[in-house]
């Protein structure tokens, strides 16, 4: 066993975390599609 894998910085599950980054990327994206949206209705 390593110095590392005794040593842990973070116990938290790594699922959760991939899942808030997944939520975060998505949610921009859906917000710059919101907001295109909105620019194309309104000039139209």
């Amino acid at each position: 066993m390593n110095e590392f894998e005794k040593n842990v910085q973070s116990k938290r599950n790594d699922a959760v975390d991939s899942g808030v980054g997944f939520m975060v990327s998505f949610g921009f994206f859906a917000t710059l599609f919101i907001i295109a949206t909105v620019i194309k209705f309104i000039a139209s």
